[in-house]
């Protein structure tokens, strides 16, 4: 209940200062149009929740999730553009350059202007969201790499997020995307839904289909646990993906060992104590290897698994921000946002989503489906 009154408030203020800005004599519209969206789709947001929880995504609730986050990302570029204009204002009131009413004008030109590329920007994300994600190919060199894995072919589908507006036709392009790779393995690395399975089975149907020479791989991320980390792992599993949980696998190609790893999301253990990530576990009893890959959701899991040698992390999570301005500020919270970093002895790959979280929008970070191929460093 706490979190509850907590979100109100900060989604409150929130629309509160757009609301202030936007109506009145020197606004962009008239009160009673401002606050009466604002209203409504604030009430609507804390509805779709409850929504989703009981009911899920269904021919009925699908309009309301599709009113609701699209509305997010609305708000987001029209609070965001709000802020910048009065930064802006502010700066020129104190510098003496403008005189109140000319400032005021000015307000309502900018405003105007903040809800035109608010505007195109949602249906330019709107677009890039939900088209084919790219397909990003990475060369990873590794050291002392086995000719027999030279080449060998991985490919990261990572945050999916299958629930209110991603369903089984978006899972499906993905997964054609895939198979039409020809990988040696494909990774899964967390967050594949936003939702039960009892709601979402027939929208992740499509991932039984995934096809790779050594198999489908599947770790944990914060959203899972959010949706019963449990059934999810289960489900997965049913649908043909091996579940790593702090656990390996040891793949061979002639006479090249490859291990995979996988952790479990870095919160987990809040919620699942016996969950913990614990990349030492992941290792215990490894037989010999080559080369060892960690499957990890979020990228600064690579903390904790520096010092156990990990030649290459594969992770997710960041969505790269996934719309703008998020994309400026997100490196601000993880040790690596997107792409191949060096790290350690290693590298850390960081995907920036198949699909998205929330706003069904992508602004200045485009979805991917990535294909790593490890190659023998020079």
């Amino acid at each position: 209940m706490t979190f509850f009154f907590m979100a109100l408030a900060i989604f409150g203020s929130a629309y509160a200062f757009v609301g202030l800005k936007l109506s009145g004599p020197h606004g962009a519209l008239g009160v009673g149009v401002v606050w009466g969206i604002l209203g409504l789709h604030l009430v609507a947001t804390f509805v779709s929740f409850a929504v989703l929880r009981k009911l899920g995504p269904n021919p009925t609730t699908t309009p309301l999730f599709w009113f609701v986050y699209v509305g997010m990302g609305l708000f987001s570029f029209v609070f965001t553009g709000l802020v910048v204009a009065e930064l802006g204002l502010l700066s020129a009131k104190f510098a003496g350059g403008v005189d109140e009413s000319r400032r005021l004008l000015l307000r309502g030109v900018l405003n105007w202007g903040v809800l035109a590329s608010a505007g195109v920007a949602g249906a330019w994300g709107i677009r890039n969201a939900r088209r084919r994600p790219t397909v990003v190919e990475v060369d990873v060199p590794i050291k002392n790499l086995s000719p027999d894995l030279e080449g060998y072919r991985v490919a990261q589908i990572s945050d999916l997020h299958v629930g209110p507006t991603i369903g089984a036709d978006f899972a499906r392009m993905v997964v054609d995307t895939v198979n039409g790779l020809k990988p040696d393995l494909v990774a899964l690395t967390g967050d594949m839904v936003d939702g039960s399975v009892e709601h979402l089975s027939s929208g992740v149907a499509p991932l039984a289909d995934l096809k790779a020479t050594n198999g489908v791989f599947f770790v944990t991320g914060n959203h899972e646990y959010y949706s019963g980390v449990r059934a999810w792992c289960g489900k997965m599993a049913d649908l043909g993906a091996r579940v790593l949980l702090n656990e390996h696998h040891l793949i061979q190609r002639g006479a090249g060992r490859l291990l995979i790893a996988g952790v479990t999301d870095l919160s987990a253990g809040r919620m699942v104590p016996s969950h913990k990530s614990d990349p030492a576990a992941a290792l215990a009893g490894a037989p010999e290897h080559d080369v060892r890959i960690l499957l990890a959701h979020q990228p600064n899991s690579c903390r904790a698994a520096e010092r156990h040698g990990f030649d290459l992390q594969l992770s997710g999570h960041t969505h790269g921000g996934q719309m703008f301005p998020w994309n400026l500020l997100v490196r601000f919270a993880h040790v690596f946002d997107r792409g191949l970093h060096p790290f350690g002895a290693g590298w850390v790959y960081v995907n920036t989503g198949t699909g998205y979280w929330g706003p069904p929008m992508r602004v200045g970070v485009q979805s991917e489906i990535t294909l790593l191929r490890l190659v023998r460093a020079a």
